[in-house]
Protein backbone atom coordinates (compact mmCIF):
# COMPACT_ATOMS: atom_id res chain seq x y z
CA UNK A 1 0.00 0.00 0.00
CA UNK A 2 2.76 2.36 0.58
CA UNK A 3 4.61 1.53 -2.18
CA UNK A 4 1.44 2.25 -4.35
CA UNK A 5 0.83 5.57 -2.40
CA UNK A 6 4.68 6.81 -3.44
CA UNK A 7 4.56 6.06 -6.67
CA UNK A 8 1.06 7.61 -7.46
CA UNK A 9 2.59 10.72 -5.51
CA UNK A 10 5.58 10.46 -7.73
CA UNK A 11 3.54 10.43 -10.93
CA UNK A 12 1.21 13.27 -9.76
CA UNK A 13 3.96 15.49 -8.45
CA UNK A 14 5.61 14.76 -11.75
CA UNK A 15 3.01 15.73 -13.77
CA UNK A 16 2.29 18.75 -12.18
CA UNK A 17 5.95 19.95 -12.70
CA UNK A 18 5.56 18.55 -16.41
CA UNK A 19 2.34 20.82 -16.72
CA UNK A 20 3.79 24.09 -15.07
CA UNK A 21 7.11 23.86 -17.52
CA UNK A 22 4.16 23.54 -20.28
CA UNK A 23 2.37 26.73 -19.00
CA UNK A 24 6.02 28.16 -18.36
CA UNK A 25 6.59 27.69 -22.37
CA UNK A 26 3.25 28.64 -23.48
CA UNK A 27 3.53 31.71 -21.27
CA UNK A 28 6.68 32.71 -22.55
CA UNK A 29 6.16 32.33 -26.07
CA UNK A 30 3.20 34.17 -26.16
CA UNK A 31 5.33 37.19 -24.39
CA UNK A 32 7.81 36.97 -27.03
CA UNK A 33 4.73 37.18 -29.88
CA UNK A 34 3.84 40.06 -28.15
CA UNK A 35 7.22 41.90 -28.95
CA UNK A 36 7.04 40.11 -32.06
CA UNK A 37 4.09 41.96 -32.88
CA UNK A 38 4.85 45.35 -31.48
CA UNK A 39 8.19 45.18 -33.39
CA UNK A 40 5.85 44.39 -36.55
CA UNK A 41 3.67 46.80 -36.13
CA UNK A 42 6.37 49.87 -36.93
CA UNK A 43 8.72 47.73 -39.06
CA UNK A 44 8.22 49.23 -42.16
CA UNK A 45 7.49 53.48 -41.33
CA UNK A 46 9.61 56.05 -41.73
CA UNK A 47 12.81 54.92 -44.01
CA UNK A 48 15.86 52.77 -43.56
CA UNK A 49 18.12 54.15 -40.45
CA UNK A 50 21.54 55.67 -42.05
CA UNK A 51 23.85 52.75 -40.15
CA UNK A 52 21.47 50.48 -41.63
CA UNK A 53 22.04 51.99 -45.11
CA UNK A 54 26.01 51.02 -44.05
CA UNK A 55 25.69 47.97 -43.37
CA UNK A 56 24.14 46.83 -46.24
CA UNK A 57 27.26 48.53 -47.93
CA UNK A 58 29.41 46.50 -46.13
CA UNK A 59 27.27 43.25 -47.25
CA UNK A 60 28.37 44.12 -50.36
CA UNK A 61 32.18 44.35 -49.49
CA UNK A 62 32.14 40.96 -47.57
CA UNK A 63 35.12 40.63 -45.31
CA UNK A 64 36.37 39.64 -41.88
CA UNK A 65 36.52 42.96 -40.77
CA UNK A 66 35.75 46.75 -41.08
CA UNK A 67 37.01 49.85 -39.57
CA UNK A 68 34.23 50.46 -36.92
CA UNK A 69 32.70 46.88 -36.47
CA UNK A 70 33.51 43.07 -37.01
CA UNK A 71 31.88 41.07 -39.82
CA UNK A 72 28.53 39.70 -38.74
CA UNK A 73 26.86 42.40 -39.35
CA UNK A 74 27.61 42.55 -42.31
CA UNK A 75 26.65 39.36 -43.00
CA UNK A 76 23.05 39.08 -41.92
CA UNK A 77 23.13 42.46 -44.28
CA UNK A 78 24.11 39.76 -47.46
CA UNK A 79 22.01 37.30 -45.90
CA UNK A 80 18.95 39.29 -45.59
CA UNK A 81 19.33 41.14 -48.82
CA UNK A 82 20.02 37.71 -51.11
CA UNK A 83 17.71 36.09 -49.61
CA UNK A 84 14.56 37.97 -47.91
CA UNK A 85 14.99 41.01 -49.98
CA UNK A 86 16.24 44.65 -49.90
CA UNK A 87 12.93 46.14 -48.30
CA UNK A 88 12.62 47.21 -44.88
CA UNK A 89 10.61 44.58 -43.48
CA UNK A 90 13.01 42.15 -45.08
CA UNK A 91 16.17 44.22 -43.38
CA UNK A 92 14.92 44.34 -39.93
CA UNK A 93 13.38 40.90 -39.59
CA UNK A 94 16.34 39.48 -38.22
CA UNK A 95 16.94 42.37 -35.41
CA UNK A 96 13.17 41.77 -34.12
CA UNK A 97 13.23 37.65 -34.27
CA UNK A 98 15.80 38.45 -32.04
CA UNK A 99 14.41 40.81 -29.79
CA UNK A 100 12.01 38.17 -29.71
CA UNK A 101 14.31 35.57 -28.16
CA UNK A 102 15.42 38.11 -25.72
CA UNK A 103 11.88 37.92 -23.91
CA UNK A 104 11.43 34.34 -24.16
CA UNK A 105 15.07 33.56 -22.83
CA UNK A 106 14.87 36.26 -20.27
CA UNK A 107 11.80 34.06 -18.51
CA UNK A 108 13.38 30.64 -18.96
CA UNK A 109 16.56 32.23 -17.06
CA UNK A 110 14.20 33.03 -14.51
CA UNK A 111 12.89 29.58 -14.31
CA UNK A 112 16.89 28.18 -14.48
CA UNK A 113 17.16 30.31 -11.06
CA UNK A 114 14.50 28.94 -9.33
CA UNK A 115 11.60 31.24 -10.27
CA UNK A 116 7.87 30.36 -10.78
CA UNK A 117 5.27 31.34 -13.01
CA UNK A 118 4.90 35.08 -12.08
CA UNK A 119 8.95 35.50 -11.71
CA UNK A 120 9.24 34.47 -15.21
CA UNK A 121 6.12 36.87 -16.74
CA UNK A 122 7.74 39.87 -14.56
CA UNK A 123 10.80 39.47 -15.92
CA UNK A 124 9.95 38.90 -19.18
CA UNK A 125 7.53 41.56 -18.91
CA UNK A 126 10.08 43.85 -18.15
CA UNK A 127 12.53 43.24 -20.81
CA UNK A 128 9.50 43.22 -23.53
CA UNK A 129 8.74 47.04 -22.65
CA UNK A 130 11.95 48.40 -21.62
CA UNK A 131 12.60 51.73 -24.47
CA UNK A 132 15.79 50.51 -25.40
CA UNK A 133 15.34 47.61 -25.93
CA UNK A 134 11.88 48.12 -28.32
CA UNK A 135 14.37 50.78 -29.98
CA UNK A 136 17.62 48.58 -30.27
CA UNK A 137 15.17 45.83 -32.21
CA UNK A 138 13.47 48.04 -34.42
CA UNK A 139 16.47 48.30 -36.65
CA UNK A 140 19.37 46.17 -38.48
CA UNK A 141 22.19 46.73 -36.09
CA UNK A 142 24.47 45.08 -33.48
CA UNK A 143 22.84 45.95 -30.54
CA UNK A 144 19.87 43.98 -31.69
CA UNK A 145 21.72 40.88 -31.52
CA UNK A 146 24.37 41.81 -28.65
CA UNK A 147 22.02 40.78 -25.71
CA UNK A 148 20.63 37.81 -27.09
CA UNK A 149 24.91 36.67 -27.00
CA UNK A 150 25.26 37.81 -23.68
CA UNK A 151 22.29 36.17 -21.96
CA UNK A 152 22.55 32.40 -23.91
CA UNK A 153 26.19 32.67 -22.31
CA UNK A 154 24.95 33.53 -19.11
CA UNK A 155 22.10 31.05 -19.11
CA UNK A 156 24.88 28.09 -20.14
CA UNK A 157 26.94 29.11 -17.13
CA UNK A 158 23.91 29.01 -14.79
CA UNK A 159 23.18 25.41 -15.93
CA UNK A 160 26.88 24.76 -14.95
CA UNK A 161 27.04 25.84 -12.06
CA UNK A 162 23.87 24.30 -10.96
CA UNK A 163 25.83 20.81 -12.03
CA UNK A 164 25.13 20.27 -15.98
CA UNK A 165 28.01 18.85 -17.55
CA UNK A 166 30.98 21.18 -18.19
CA UNK A 167 30.98 20.31 -21.78
CA UNK A 168 28.59 23.32 -22.07
CA UNK A 169 31.46 25.24 -21.66
CA UNK A 170 31.79 24.22 -25.89
CA UNK A 171 28.59 25.76 -26.55
CA UNK A 172 29.77 28.64 -24.08
CA UNK A 173 32.57 29.06 -26.37
CA UNK A 174 30.71 28.67 -29.59
CA UNK A 175 27.53 31.76 -28.53
CA UNK A 176 31.14 33.87 -27.35
CA UNK A 177 32.71 33.66 -30.29
CA UNK A 178 30.42 34.39 -32.45
CA UNK A 179 29.37 37.35 -29.98
CA UNK A 180 32.71 38.95 -31.10
CA UNK A 181 32.13 38.41 -34.69
CA UNK A 182 29.17 40.82 -33.36
CA UNK A 183 30.37 43.55 -31.36
CA UNK A 184 33.70 43.49 -29.60
CA UNK A 185 32.35 44.52 -26.31
CA UNK A 186 31.62 40.51 -25.73
CA UNK A 187 34.66 40.71 -24.34
CA UNK A 188 33.98 43.22 -21.81
CA UNK A 189 31.03 40.78 -20.75
CA UNK A 190 33.51 37.87 -20.96
CA UNK A 191 36.04 39.66 -18.58
CA UNK A 192 33.41 40.69 -16.38
CA UNK A 193 32.18 36.79 -16.05
CA UNK A 194 35.69 35.23 -15.13
CA UNK A 195 36.02 38.31 -13.08
CA UNK A 196 32.44 37.33 -11.44
CA UNK A 197 33.18 33.52 -11.32
CA UNK A 198 36.53 34.21 -9.45
CA UNK A 199 34.88 36.31 -6.87
CA UNK A 200 32.23 34.35 -6.27
CA UNK A 201 33.60 31.27 -4.94
CA UNK A 202 33.56 29.44 -8.09
CA UNK A 203 36.91 29.10 -9.29
CA UNK A 204 36.89 24.99 -9.12
CA UNK A 205 34.58 25.73 -12.50
CA UNK A 206 38.23 26.52 -14.00
CA UNK A 207 40.09 23.27 -13.14
CA UNK A 208 37.94 21.56 -16.06
CA UNK A 209 39.42 21.20 -19.39
CA UNK A 210 36.71 21.65 -21.16
CA UNK A 211 35.99 25.86 -20.18
CA UNK A 212 39.73 26.21 -21.75
CA UNK A 213 39.08 24.33 -24.79
CA UNK A 214 35.63 26.87 -24.91
CA UNK A 215 37.45 29.62 -24.71
CA UNK A 216 40.26 28.41 -27.16
CA UNK A 217 36.92 27.53 -29.57
CA UNK A 218 35.54 31.35 -28.85
CA UNK A 219 38.80 32.56 -29.78
CA UNK A 220 39.58 30.32 -32.78
CA UNK A 221 35.59 31.90 -34.21
CA UNK A 222 37.34 35.42 -33.43
CA UNK A 223 40.93 34.78 -34.79
CA UNK A 224 40.03 35.73 -38.35
CA UNK A 225 38.85 39.63 -37.25
CA UNK A 226 41.21 40.01 -34.71
CA UNK A 227 43.62 39.32 -37.69
CA UNK A 228 42.00 41.55 -39.91
CA UNK A 229 42.60 44.31 -37.35
CA UNK A 230 45.82 43.68 -36.80
CA UNK A 231 46.89 43.18 -40.53
CA UNK A 232 44.98 46.62 -41.04
CA UNK A 233 46.54 48.63 -37.86
CA UNK A 234 43.91 48.39 -35.59
CA UNK A 235 41.13 50.53 -37.06
CA UNK A 236 38.94 49.74 -34.43
CA UNK A 237 40.92 51.47 -31.54
CA UNK A 238 41.22 54.57 -33.94
CA UNK A 239 37.67 54.77 -34.45
CA UNK A 240 36.70 54.90 -30.68
CA UNK A 241 39.45 57.19 -29.89
CA UNK A 242 38.19 59.42 -32.35
CA UNK A 243 35.08 59.04 -31.55
CA UNK A 244 35.41 59.76 -27.82
CA UNK A 245 37.50 63.08 -28.62
CA UNK A 246 35.33 64.34 -31.13
CA UNK A 247 31.79 62.68 -31.64
CA UNK A 248 30.45 61.06 -28.15
CA UNK A 249 28.62 63.33 -25.38
CA UNK A 250 30.51 62.95 -22.16
CA UNK A 251 28.80 62.33 -19.49
CA UNK A 252 29.58 61.46 -15.58
CA UNK A 253 29.44 58.61 -13.99
CA UNK A 254 25.87 59.18 -11.91
CA UNK A 255 24.65 60.56 -15.21
CA UNK A 256 25.70 57.23 -16.43
CA UNK A 257 23.48 55.26 -13.74
CA UNK A 258 20.89 57.40 -14.74
CA UNK A 259 20.38 56.75 -18.44
CA UNK A 260 20.43 53.14 -17.40
CA UNK A 261 16.84 53.56 -15.21
CA UNK A 262 15.83 55.47 -18.48
CA UNK A 263 16.67 53.10 -20.92
CA UNK A 264 14.86 50.28 -18.79
CA UNK A 265 12.20 52.30 -17.81
CA UNK A 266 12.01 53.95 -14.76
CA UNK A 267 8.95 51.64 -13.24
CA UNK A 268 11.92 48.60 -13.90
CA UNK A 269 14.42 49.82 -11.50
CA UNK A 270 12.89 48.48 -8.27
CA UNK A 271 12.95 44.70 -10.44
CA UNK A 272 16.13 44.95 -11.91
CA UNK A 273 17.54 46.41 -8.54
CA UNK A 274 16.01 43.38 -6.42
CA UNK A 275 17.75 41.27 -8.63
CA UNK A 276 21.16 43.14 -8.17
CA UNK A 277 20.05 42.82 -3.71
CA UNK A 278 19.06 39.47 -4.33
CA UNK A 279 22.46 37.78 -5.99
CA UNK A 280 24.28 39.40 -3.08
CA UNK A 281 22.31 39.00 0.07
CA UNK A 282 19.52 36.06 -0.57
CA UNK A 283 20.79 32.26 0.44
CA UNK A 284 19.29 31.32 -2.53
CA UNK A 285 20.87 33.54 -4.88
CA UNK A 286 24.33 32.74 -3.80
CA UNK A 287 25.37 30.54 -6.39
CA UNK A 288 24.53 32.69 -8.96
CA UNK A 289 26.25 35.71 -7.57
CA UNK A 290 28.78 36.00 -10.41
CA UNK A 291 25.62 37.57 -12.63
CA UNK A 292 25.86 40.11 -9.49
CA UNK A 293 30.09 40.86 -9.83
CA UNK A 294 29.56 40.58 -13.67
CA UNK A 295 26.75 43.42 -13.80
CA UNK A 296 29.33 45.58 -11.73
CA UNK A 297 32.31 45.28 -13.56
CA UNK A 298 30.30 45.98 -17.02
CA UNK A 299 28.81 49.02 -15.42
CA UNK A 300 32.60 50.07 -13.98
CA UNK A 301 34.41 49.37 -16.89
CA UNK A 302 32.29 51.37 -19.73
CA UNK A 303 32.58 53.88 -17.20
CA UNK A 304 36.04 54.09 -16.50
CA UNK A 305 36.74 53.56 -20.42
CA UNK A 306 34.16 56.90 -21.17
CA UNK A 307 31.69 53.94 -23.35
CA UNK A 308 28.47 54.97 -24.11
CA UNK A 309 25.85 54.62 -21.50
CA UNK A 310 23.75 52.22 -23.80
CA UNK A 311 26.64 49.79 -23.95
CA UNK A 312 25.63 48.43 -20.62
CA UNK A 313 22.49 47.18 -21.81
CA UNK A 314 22.72 43.85 -22.59
CA UNK A 315 23.52 42.60 -18.93
CA UNK A 316 20.11 43.49 -17.90
CA UNK A 317 17.86 40.61 -19.02
CA UNK A 318 19.92 38.11 -16.42
CA UNK A 319 19.43 41.48 -14.00
CA UNK A 320 15.23 41.15 -14.96
CA UNK A 321 15.85 37.29 -14.25
CA UNK A 322 16.51 37.52 -10.73
CA UNK A 323 14.42 40.79 -9.94
CA UNK A 324 11.82 38.31 -10.75
CA UNK A 325 12.59 35.80 -8.61
CA UNK A 326 13.14 37.98 -5.84
CA UNK A 327 9.83 39.71 -6.22
CA UNK A 328 8.38 36.47 -6.66
CA UNK A 329 9.00 35.40 -2.80
CA UNK A 330 8.53 39.69 -1.69
CA UNK A 331 4.89 39.28 -3.07
CA UNK A 332 3.90 36.03 -2.02
CA UNK A 333 2.46 37.18 1.26
CA UNK A 334 -1.07 37.89 1.60
CA UNK A 335 -0.62 41.23 2.17
CA UNK A 336 1.34 42.37 -0.71
CA UNK A 337 -0.92 39.98 -3.26
CA UNK A 338 -2.25 43.71 -4.66
CA UNK A 339 1.61 44.52 -5.69
CA UNK A 340 1.51 41.55 -7.10
CA UNK A 341 -0.94 42.74 -9.38
CA UNK A 342 0.19 46.58 -9.49
CA UNK A 343 3.79 46.03 -10.32
CA UNK A 344 3.33 44.09 -13.73
CA UNK A 345 0.26 45.62 -14.87
CA UNK A 346 2.62 49.23 -14.24
CA UNK A 347 4.97 47.83 -16.24
CA UNK A 348 2.61 47.43 -19.22
CA UNK A 349 0.83 50.44 -18.89
CA UNK A 350 4.14 52.71 -18.64
CA UNK A 351 5.54 50.80 -21.66
CA UNK A 352 2.69 51.28 -24.32
CA UNK A 353 2.54 54.93 -23.56
CA UNK A 354 6.57 54.63 -24.32
CA UNK A 355 6.33 52.43 -27.51
CA UNK A 356 6.13 55.24 -29.93
CA UNK A 357 9.66 56.55 -29.06
CA UNK A 358 11.29 52.99 -29.48
CA UNK A 359 9.12 51.82 -32.65
CA UNK A 360 7.65 54.48 -35.49
CA UNK A 361 4.01 53.66 -34.63
CA UNK A 362 2.50 56.82 -35.37
CA UNK A 363 2.86 59.12 -38.37
CA UNK A 364 5.76 61.73 -38.38
CA UNK A 365 3.85 64.80 -37.54
CA UNK A 366 1.74 62.84 -34.87
CA UNK A 367 5.12 61.34 -32.97
CA UNK A 368 5.82 65.20 -32.85
CA UNK A 369 2.79 66.34 -31.54
CA UNK A 370 3.09 63.36 -29.52
CA UNK A 371 6.75 63.87 -28.05
CA UNK A 372 5.70 67.40 -27.02
CA UNK A 373 3.28 66.05 -24.35
CA UNK A 374 6.05 63.22 -22.80
CA UNK A 375 9.38 64.47 -23.70
CA UNK A 376 10.94 60.99 -23.23
CA UNK A 377 13.38 60.61 -26.14
CA UNK A 378 15.61 63.78 -25.96
CA UNK A 379 16.23 63.36 -22.22
CA UNK A 380 19.30 60.82 -23.02
CA UNK A 381 21.63 62.71 -25.63
CA UNK A 382 24.68 59.82 -26.50
CA UNK A 383 26.39 61.98 -29.44
CA UNK A 384 27.53 66.15 -29.98
CA UNK A 385 25.03 66.43 -32.91
CA UNK A 386 22.55 69.38 -32.79
CA UNK A 387 18.99 68.05 -31.04
CA UNK A 388 16.12 68.05 -33.84
CA UNK A 389 12.70 67.86 -32.92
CA UNK A 390 12.67 64.28 -33.86
CA UNK A 391 14.90 61.86 -31.69
CA UNK A 392 17.90 61.02 -33.21
CA UNK A 393 16.96 57.44 -33.94
CA UNK A 394 14.11 58.64 -36.58
CA UNK A 395 15.61 61.93 -37.81
CA UNK A 396 18.11 59.31 -39.42
CA UNK A 397 15.46 57.40 -41.01
CA UNK A 398 14.47 60.76 -43.22
CA UNK A 399 16.03 61.98 -46.16
CA UNK A 400 17.52 58.80 -47.63
CA UNK A 401 15.64 58.24 -51.07
CA UNK A 402 14.93 62.11 -51.37
CA UNK A 403 18.97 62.42 -51.47
CA UNK A 404 19.52 59.47 -54.09
CA UNK A 405 16.79 60.93 -56.33
CA UNK A 406 18.60 64.57 -56.60
CA UNK A 407 21.78 63.01 -56.99
CA UNK A 408 20.61 61.12 -60.04
CA UNK A 409 18.82 64.45 -61.23
CA UNK A 410 22.24 66.36 -61.12
CA UNK A 411 24.33 62.62 -62.37
CA UNK A 412 22.05 63.00 -65.20
CA UNK A 413 22.40 66.34 -66.00
CA UNK A 414 25.94 65.46 -67.00
CA UNK A 415 27.21 65.15 -70.42
CA UNK A 416 26.52 61.33 -71.76
CA UNK A 417 30.14 61.24 -72.53
CA UNK A 418 31.61 62.56 -68.40
CA UNK A 419 28.58 60.05 -66.68
CA UNK A 420 30.68 57.01 -67.22
CA UNK A 421 33.89 58.29 -65.58
CA UNK A 422 31.88 60.53 -62.88
CA UNK A 423 32.18 59.51 -59.36
CA UNK A 424 29.81 59.81 -56.71
CA UNK A 425 31.23 61.01 -53.31
CA UNK A 426 29.34 61.24 -50.18
CA UNK A 427 30.78 62.66 -47.16
CA UNK A 428 29.78 60.03 -45.16
CA UNK A 429 28.26 56.48 -44.69
CA UNK A 430 25.01 57.18 -44.30
CA UNK A 431 25.17 59.32 -47.20
CA UNK A 432 27.35 57.20 -49.73
CA UNK A 433 25.34 54.16 -48.29
CA UNK A 434 22.05 56.33 -49.42
CA UNK A 435 23.73 56.10 -52.95
CA UNK A 436 24.55 52.21 -52.85
CA UNK A 437 21.06 50.70 -51.89
CA UNK A 438 18.65 53.36 -53.72
CA UNK A 439 21.32 54.33 -56.79
CA UNK A 440 20.92 51.70 -58.63
CA UNK A 441 17.52 51.61 -59.51
CA UNK A 442 18.04 55.28 -60.66
CA UNK A 443 21.49 54.51 -63.09
CA UNK A 444 23.52 55.90 -60.96
CA UNK A 445 27.14 53.79 -60.15
CA UNK A 446 28.11 52.83 -56.80
CA UNK A 447 29.39 55.31 -54.12
CA UNK A 448 32.44 56.21 -52.77
CA UNK A 449 33.36 58.15 -49.18
CA UNK A 450 36.26 59.19 -46.88
CA UNK A 451 34.04 57.81 -43.63
CA UNK A 452 34.80 54.49 -42.07
CA UNK A 453 35.10 51.28 -44.08
CA UNK A 454 33.99 53.87 -47.47
CA UNK A 455 37.48 55.56 -47.08
CA UNK A 456 39.33 51.88 -47.06
CA UNK A 457 37.40 50.80 -49.79
CA UNK A 458 39.24 53.81 -51.67
CA UNK A 459 38.33 55.83 -54.57
CA UNK A 460 38.73 52.58 -56.98
CA UNK A 461 39.46 53.34 -60.38
CA UNK A 462 38.17 57.11 -60.31
CA UNK A 463 40.57 59.86 -61.49
CA UNK A 464 38.45 62.82 -59.89
CA UNK A 465 38.00 64.55 -63.38
CA UNK A 466 34.08 64.74 -62.69
CA UNK A 467 33.36 64.08 -59.02
CA UNK A 468 29.84 64.75 -57.75
CA UNK A 469 30.26 65.91 -53.63
CA UNK A 470 27.78 65.74 -51.76
CA UNK A 471 27.31 66.20 -47.66
CA UNK A 472 29.23 66.42 -44.83
CA UNK A 473 32.20 68.29 -45.40
CA UNK A 474 31.91 68.80 -49.29
CA UNK A 475 31.89 72.58 -48.55
CA UNK A 476 35.28 72.05 -47.53
CA UNK A 477 36.49 69.02 -49.48
CA UNK A 478 35.60 71.08 -52.65
CA UNK A 479 38.65 73.23 -52.53
CA UNK A 480 40.52 70.02 -53.47
CA UNK A 481 39.85 70.92 -57.19
CA UNK A 482 40.29 73.62 -59.11
CA UNK A 483 36.85 73.93 -60.58
CA UNK A 484 33.96 73.25 -58.49
CA UNK A 485 30.11 74.47 -59.44
CA UNK A 486 27.24 74.43 -56.72
CA UNK A 487 24.42 72.79 -58.49
CA UNK A 488 22.21 72.40 -55.57
CA UNK A 489 20.73 71.71 -51.84
CA UNK A 490 18.85 69.01 -50.80
CA UNK A 491 16.71 69.60 -47.67
CA UNK A 492 14.39 67.31 -45.60
CA UNK A 493 12.34 68.53 -42.62
CA UNK A 494 12.52 66.18 -40.81
CA UNK A 495 15.99 64.30 -41.41
CA UNK A 496 19.18 64.91 -38.75
CA UNK A 497 20.43 68.41 -38.37
CA UNK A 498 23.25 67.70 -40.64
CA UNK A 499 21.44 66.17 -43.54
CA UNK A 500 18.80 68.89 -43.30
CA UNK A 501 20.27 71.16 -45.70
CA UNK A 502 23.24 69.16 -48.12
CA UNK A 503 25.26 70.72 -50.38
CA UNK A 504 25.91 69.61 -54.01
CA UNK A 505 28.95 70.24 -55.85
CA UNK A 506 30.16 69.18 -59.74
CA UNK A 507 33.72 69.09 -59.89
CA UNK A 508 36.63 68.61 -62.20
CA UNK A 509 40.14 69.62 -62.12
CA UNK A 510 41.39 67.72 -59.03
CA UNK A 511 44.46 69.34 -57.97
CA UNK A 512 46.35 65.79 -58.05
CA UNK A 513 44.60 62.47 -59.38
CA UNK A 514 41.89 61.53 -56.50
CA UNK A 515 44.53 58.73 -55.50
CA UNK A 516 47.17 60.88 -53.99
CA UNK A 517 43.79 62.86 -52.68
CA UNK A 518 41.92 60.11 -51.00
CA UNK A 519 43.96 61.23 -47.38
CA UNK A 520 42.23 64.39 -47.09
CA UNK A 521 38.84 62.77 -47.46
CA UNK A 522 39.68 60.35 -44.51
CA UNK A 523 37.14 60.72 -41.89
CA UNK A 524 37.36 58.13 -38.94
CA UNK A 525 34.94 57.58 -36.45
Amino acid sequence: MMDTLSAASITRDYLTGRDVAMRSRVMLFALASCKLLIQLAGINHYGFFRDELYYMACGQHVAWGYVDQPPLIAFVAWFARHVLGPSLFATRLLPVLAGAAVVYATGRIAAELGGGLFAQFLAAVAILFAPAYIAFDSFLSMNAFEPLFWLLCAWIVIRIVKGASPRLWLWFGAVAGVGLENKHSMLVFGFALVAGLLLSGQAKLFRSKWIWIGAALALAIFLPNLLWESQNGWPQIEVVRNAQQFKNEAITPLQFLFEQVLFMQPLALPVWLAGLVWFFASPEGKRFRFLGWSYLFVLAIFILLGGKSYYALPIYPALMAAGGVALEGFLAAPARRGMAVALPALLIAAGLVTLPFGTPLLPVDTFLRYSRLLPYANSVKTERDATAALPQLYADMFGWENMATQIAHVYRALPQAEQAGCAILGGNYGEAGAIDHFGPSMGLPAAIGGHNSYYFWGPRAYTGSCVILFGERADELKDLFADAQFVATITDPHAAIAERNVHVFVCRKPRAPLAELWPYFKLII
